[in-house]
């Protein structure tokens, strides 16, 4: 199959794909046409179905694998297929594998390695907490190695979500040994379950959206009810302890016009936030390079603010 990230303008396509969503929308002069978002492993294609009521357009929803055939075509800067034809497929005819991305890391290499600063931690509610999650809660632990980080912009894939807290804790980590006013069990605490929220804000794959908490809260509030619900089972944990902890978690986007209820005051809070602003940054930028097939300049990018160039060698 030809996956998406190599798809160019002017290719001819007559591939399987997941549809990832599905709109029906109408033009400025009153035609029907769809909207759809094509979806492989390797990302995602904006679609045109310009008449759904065209002979061989078969009848098809968000989630269905389609078998497309259709032209690549440029609109605005971004590679969009308009689609001649498509064909609902019955089970058996994909391997489901090759429409959901996922880490490049080994899931299971990643997830002992996080246990393995679990286990480096010395304060013993601390440790009790973080076991009580990541060793002893088994739906949590299933559900967190399967999902991604976010829906989109940075660590969207399966196995995501442990990607991004082992990077996060591998830098605070080190900043503890940078700066010895860091209290390490706490950071790394901070640090290990800043985004454990987002296993309930969003779906698992392939659907990975937001669901009806994650719409109503977002992943840093659900994040603090998950990690209160746990203290609360762990005797005589310290409630200024617990404050801290929390505190970190409801801090860690920063700033409050980044989403976060709290700004940090206290350096902990200040440095999970840093580390996890570093490595959505660099993933992002990570996956942009990854995924583009222009070199030099790559255009305006909203997350950085900025034009935004390859790097040369």
């Amino acid at each position: 199959m030809k996956y998406i990230k190599d798809l160019k303008e002017s290719d001819r396509i007559f591939d399987i794909y997941l549809c990832k969503h599905k709109q029906s929308a109408v033009t400025k002069n009153g035609k029907p046409y769809d909207n759809v978002i094509l979806q492989d492993k390797t990302g995602t294609v904006d679609a045109k179905i310009w008449d759904p009521n065209s002979a061989g357009i078969e009848d098809f929803d968000s989630l269905d694998y389609i078998e497309i055939h259709g032209d690549v075509t440029c609109f605005q800067g971004a590679l969009q297929v308009n689609v001649k034809r498509v064909r609902k497929c019955r089970e058996g005819e994909y391997d489901a594998a090759e429409y959901l991305p996922v880490s490049k890391f080994g899931i299971e290499d990643m997830m002992k390695e996080l246990l393995g600063f679990i286990e480096s931690i010395q304060n013993p509610c601390l440790h009790k907490l973080l076991r009580a999650f990541f060793v002893e809660d088994e739906d949590f632990i299933k559900v967190f190695k399967q999902s991604s980080a976010a829906k989109t912009v940075h660590h969207g894939f399966m196995g995501g979500l442990l990607q991004h807290t082992l990077a996060v804790t591998r830098l605070c980590d080190y900043l503890c040994s940078q700066y010895p006013i860091l209290k390490r069990d706490l950071l790394l605490a901070a640090a290990i379950c800043h985004d454990i929220g987002k296993t309930k804000e969003l779906s698992l794959f392939p659907a990975n959206d937001y669901t009806e908490d994650g719409q109503f809260l977002g992943h840093i509030v659900i994040g603090s009810e998950m990690l209160g619900e746990k203290i609360r089972q762990i005797e005589d944990f310290p409630p200024v302890l617990a404050s801290e902890l929390k505190h970190c978690i409801l801090a860690h986007h920063g700033e409050l016009e980044f989403g976060s209820p709290k700004k940090p005051a206290i350096v902990e809070a200040v440095a999970l936030s840093f580390a996890d602003n570093t490595d959505a940054k660099m993933e992002t930028f990570t996956e942009i390079m990854e995924n583009s097939s222009e070199k030099g300049w790559l255009g305006f990018n909203r997350l950085f603010d900025s034009n935004l160039r390859g790097t040369s060698i």
